[in-house]
């Protein structure tokens, strides 16, 4: 398998279920502490939390400490430099056919 490969194997996992969508969608318009997310996304601390912790791992959010609480950002130079990466690698195999 290649990187690009794993890459977007690990991207398909951050966004392959329901809720860690719903965070994502939920990231759209900005920065959120978990309690944020939770009231945004209706779903349980804990849910959010472990759904957080798959995120931060495919590298789909970061996390900044202000103080006693944790904003939590969409990676969104990673996700573009990602799909980039894939769209010029799917146009090098079109053009060889």
């Amino acid at each position: 398998m290649t990187t690009l490969c794993d890459e977007i194997n690990k991207f398909g996992k951050g966004i392959g279920s329901a809720p860690r969508y719903k965070i994502v969608e939920a990231l759209f318009s900005g920065g959120k502490t978990v309690s944020e997310l939770v009231k945004k996304t209706a779903l349980s601390q804990p849910l959010v939390s472990q759904h957080l912790k798959i995120l931060k791992e495919t590298g789909l959010v970061t996390d900044e400490r202000q103080g006693q609480e944790v904003r939590y950002t969409l990676n969104t130079e990673h996700m573009f430099d990602l799909l980039k990466r894939l769209t010029t690698e799917v146009r090098a195999h079109k053009l060889k056919k």
